[in-house]
């Protein structure tokens, strides 16, 4: 069973059952209110016929029948039988005697008025009290309502018809109303269809603005737009990689292709096996640059996060890039240690952390003429700033937003040897440990990259 089904069937079960409700809500008061009456109505004709009879001098009980019968244009099947003080019948305007018992007798005399049913008819016991204060009589009333039942059979059928016929109402408006709220799923759906890989950059869109169902498009929106982003981030990559990989496996192919032609003697085998040798090398480290990136892009190393001290990581990191390079200099500015270490304390990864800080580090020696880099490490309150400073070449500001993509690498940098993946892995580090990178930059001034670790 499909949802506009679903809906249509609730929405009419729903309605309908109020509807009923509502259909005997109104059956029952009025019955209710029928009896009440003609209850009240054969009390006033009881009490009458019992006035009747106690001023009955000279008028004989055949007079007083007859002036009964001629009264009776409401009531139907009338009898009214009237009990005096010692429990006998006085009067009896019927061939029909409705026998009472004592306790019967005993409450209509106390002033309590008896309701019943007797043989589908209507009863009701009262008390008459006499001008002469003897004991009270009891008057028995006893009739048929043919005209309120005729009444309340016939609001039935107009009830039971009207409740059918709304039914069926409720049940097409309940169609429609649900072929309205699904049409937006269905655009949804529709549109939904229509995307593929091709097309991430289309959009969902539905007619309200303000719905759930708008809040799910747009939810849905979102997430083409990560998709997009992953797709488009995804091509690059591939298409950057195998760009950098195929350029030095050329080299290496034309190298040996060259070295095959003729024989040669041992110094230019050496020769060439050397140059084969540097190109290897550096597929090596572009290799390796592309599997850390691609560990960056795993969460499951978060588990090995601990609390580590971001001041330690600088010096192994300086110690590190010094050693891999011995004509590059890094000054560490630390002039203001906290009293309290635990300010110098951060969640994170010691391994990529100490990447990304030699990734900076070796960026600001190589760029600069000097081969040097000044790093400024500072602590306000709960935030470690550290910043890179170098005095290089400088990056214009309209590459100034690009610096941090995959495979970028601006016009002023082309002459230096690299992938342009060091600072992409960076900022991809530097993110995961909760903490954030901005750039600034002016053409032959230099370049500062400032890191801001925030509490934990």
């Amino acid at each position: 069973m499909n949802i506009k089904t679903r809906l249509t069937l609730l929405f009419t079960m729903l309605v309908g059952s109020i509807m009923a409700l509502f259909c005997l809500s109104i059956y029952y008061f009025y019955d209710q209110y029928r009896e009440k009456q003609f209850y009240s109505f054969l009390n006033e004709r009881g009490q009458t016929i019992a006035q009747l009879v106690e001023a009955s001098n000279g008028i004989s009980k055949a007079d007083i029948a007859k002036i009964e019968k001629e009264n009776n244009t409401v009531l139907l099947d009338e009898e009214i039988t009237i009990y005096d003080g010692s429990d006998s019948v006085i009067f009896n305007s019927g061939s029909y005697e409705f026998i009472l018992s004592h306790q019967m007798l005993t409450d209509a005399r106390s002033g309590r008025e008896i309701h019943t049913k007797h043989a589908k008819k209507e009863v009701i016991v009262i008390r008459h009290i006499l001008q002469d204060h003897r004991k009270p009589w009891v008057v028995v009333a006893i009739a048929n309502d043919h005209l309120g039942t005729n009444q309340l059979q016939r609001l039935r059928e107009i009830l039971v018809i009207g409740w059918l016929l709304s039914l069926i109402l409720v049940g097409v408006a309940g169609w429609q109303f649900a072929t309205d709220a699904i049409k937006p799923v269905s655009d949804i759906i529709a549109q939904v269809n229509n995307i593929s890989a091709g097309n991430l950059h289309d959009k969902v869109s539905v007619g309200r603005e303000k719905d759930e169902l708008a809040l799910l498009a747009q939810t849905f929106n979102l997430m083409l737009n990560r998709l997009e982003i992953a797709f488009v981030a995804q091509k690059n990559f591939v298409s950057h990689a195998s760009h950098e990989l195929r350029t030095p496996l050329a080299l290496i192919m034309s190298e040996v292709e060259v070295t095959l032609m003729k024989a040669r003697n041992v110094e230019y085998y050496e020769e060439a096996l050397k140059g084969i040798l540097e190109e290897v090398k550096e597929m090596n480290e572009l290799v390796s640059r592309l599997l850390e990136l691609a560990r960056t892009e795993e969460h499951a190393f978060r588990v090995t996060f601990s609390k580590i001290r971001i001041d330690e990581v600088l010096w192994q990191a300086q110690a590190s890039i010094q050693q891999k390079n011995p004509g590059y200099q890094v000054h560490i500015n630390y002039d203001q240690i906290p009293e309290n270490e635990e300010e110098l304390l951060r969640y994170g990864d010691e391994s990529l952390l100490r990447t990304a800080f030699m990734n900076l580090m070796d960026n600001a020696c190589k760029y600069s003429d000097n081969h040097s880099v000044n790093v400024f490490l500072e602590i306000h309150k709960d935030l470690i700033k550290i910043s890179f400073k170098d005095v290089g070449m400088g990056i214009a500001a309209a590459e100034l937003p690009y610096v941090f993509d995959t495979f970028y690498r601006s016009a002023t940098t082309m002459s230096k040897a690299g992938y342009g993946i060091g600072l992409a892995l960076t900022k991809r580090i530097i993110n995961m440990q909760g903490a954030s990178i901005e750039v600034e930059s002016k053409v032959g001034l230099g370049s500062t990259f400032t890191l801001k670790f925030p509490p934990f």
